[in-house]
């Protein structure tokens, strides 16, 4: 009887093992079918054919560092971005909670003041309406993207009033991307969304 007392709990505890336990024997996701990594890896490939061919700047030197430690930082597995608002007014950006399809079409979603997007909540840009002042990108309306792993702080430059951020573009404006023209008046009325990286509420 003992025994079997004894082999009901080893089946049991078992059992509650593979129900909560981390699948740690899974095939993480192949990081080259990633589309950030892609275009990592394709810039930085040009940045180092281009070394070769000349005098090696500083500048150049710092663009080579760093998306050498971006392309890095995907590898290592962090597939989100993170956004924070310090412009002063609601602003405008684009993603998705993990696990959700990625589309070129992911709604805007709104952010407050002082606001940051949670951890696994994948920010993927920010909106720029129609004639924002954008510190180093010409016209708008635009949306400028960000790349997994990048924490993009947004904020207000006192003096121009433009906004700025701590990071370099990705990639900005219209391209082949239909982008909505809404102005920054209709971003200031909207009530900011609540954003959990399990689900989002607009």
């Amino acid at each position: 009887m003992k025994t079997l007392f004894k082999l009901a709990i080893v089946v049991l505890v078992f059992v509650v093992n593979l129900a909560i336990a981390h699948p740690s024997l899974a095939d993480r996701p192949k990081v080259s079918k990633n589309s950030d990594y892609v275009q990592v890896t394709k810039a930085l490939d040009g940045l180092l054919a281009l070394k070769e061919t000349q005098d090696t700047t500083p500048e150049l030197q710092q663009q080579i560092d760093e998306l050498t430690l971006q392309k890095a930082t995907i590898e290592s597995g962090v597939n989100w971005g993170q956004c924070s608002n310090a412009t002063g007014r609601t602003i405008g950006i684009f993603g998705s909670a993990l696990g959700e399809s990625k589309t070129s079409n992911d709604p805007l979603y709104f952010l407050a003041d002082g606001e940051t997007t949670p951890e696994e909540w994948d920010c993927q840009g920010v909106y720029l309406p129609s004639g924002t002042n954008v510190a180093g990108i010409n016209s708008t309306p635009a949306v400028f993207k960000i790349l997994d792993g990048t924490r993009l702080v947004a904020r207000i430059n006192p003096d121009t009033s433009a906004i700025e951020f701590n990071v370099p573009a990705v990639k900005s404006g219209a391209g082949n991307e239909k982008i909505a023209n809404v102005s920054q008046a209709f971003i200031d009325s909207r009530i900011p969304s609540t954003l959990t990286a399990g689900e989002i509420d607009d």
